[in-house]
């Protein structure tokens, strides 16, 4: 007989694990004397990643009687990077956040995420704390291994992906057997990725805690990239049984260089044929008034919860996915 469709995807002690791990999260933070800190789910900006489209809705009423777009937010970084500019100090959030197409065996397009941000803290002394959180709502004492991006691929491909061309990786591919290399057209950055995520990302922290860091500067995003040959990326993923938990950054200061970055996302959200998303100048506006040297990281606790209870299909520690909601 068909499950009845108002019941919870989630059974009653999955869920009650649940409500351990996020009760376990608020302990470390209250002990470290990190402020949790609430930001607002909907705003007038929206992310201008081309890889993540924003979820909107509409307000209309006082000071917006003919309506006013609003976007449900896909990481709370933004405003939680506006209050550190105010002087908040440490502060962590746990909230929902809003992705529109991301449906699948590990994603909901509403998931839980928790986010922190440690002035002071370099990437490596954050690394040293996302492990010890890891550690102790686990009550694991789970190996910790880092590597950097070009040791990964050259452990598992044999190839510098800091140095090796478009056509070098679109070859590395199809050798890997990627279903498609050989038709498709990518720049060297997208290579990187299919390969990352198809031949790389599966085995990683099968044995614990893999930390990947380095990463290409044209994959920095939001992270501040330290000048070398080749320049890097300062930030940092973490891996858990094959699965990204976790994505860090140094955080990136400057408000010039965050401006420009944002024009890039939108020129490329352009060329793919996406909207461009209204800026946050919210937070250029808090990052010309300063922003501490910091670093902060955001961590999937859906996703974590799978791996505490080993199952890996999102909607077992759900209690109304997409499909039910």
């Amino acid at each position: 007989m068909p499950e009845a469709p108002w019941r919870p995807t989630a059974s009653l002690a999955r869920l009650r694990e649940r409500a351990r791990l996020l009760a376990d999260i608020r302990d470390f933070f209250g002990q470290a004397g990190v402020l949790e800190v609430e930001t607002p789910v909907c705003s007038v900006h929206a992310s201008t990643d081309p890889a993540l489209d924003s979820l909107a809705t509409r307000y209309t009423g006082p000071g917006a009687p003919d309506g006013r777009a609003l976007y449900l937010h896909t990481s709370p970084e933004f405003a939680m990077k506006r209050l550190l500019a105010a002087g908040s100090g440490p502060i962590y959030q746990i909230c929902k956040v809003f992705r529109d197409g991301e449906r699948g065996r590990r994603h909901n397009p509403e998931f839980t995420l928790l986010e922190w941000y440690r002035p002071g803290f370099d990437p490596q002394r954050l690394m040293d704390e996302v492990a010890a959180l890891i550690r102790a709502v686990t009550a694991t004492d789970l190996p910790v291994e880092r590597c950097s991006y070009k040791e990964i691929f050259q452990r598992t491909l044999g190839i510098d992906p800091h140095k090796a061309g478009g056509d070098e990786l679109k070859s590395c591919a199809a050798a890997q057997g990627i279903a498609g290399a050989r038709e498709a057209e990518l720049d060297a950055a997208g290579w990187r990725d299919l390969l990352l995520t198809h031949r790389i990302e599966p085995d990683l922290g099968r044995e614990g805690l893999t930390f990947v860091y380095d990463y290409p500067a044209d994959q920095a995003s939001l992270a501040r990239v330290r000048d070398g040959d080749p320049a890097l990326a300062e930030r940092f993923e973490l891996y858990l049984g094959g699965v990204e938990i976790a994505n860090g950054f140094h955080e990136l200061a400057n408000a010039r260089e965050q401006r420009d970055r944002f024009a890039q996302e939108q020129a490329r959200r352009r060329s793919g044929g996406k909207a461009e998303a209204p800026m946050d100048r919210n937070l250029l506006a808090a990052l010309e008034a300063g922003l501490p040297d910091c670093s902060g990281v955001a961590l999937g606790v859906d996703r974590l919860l799978m791996w505490i209870l080993g199952v890996d299909k999102i909607d077992e520690v759900l209690a109304f996915p997409l499909d039910r909601a």
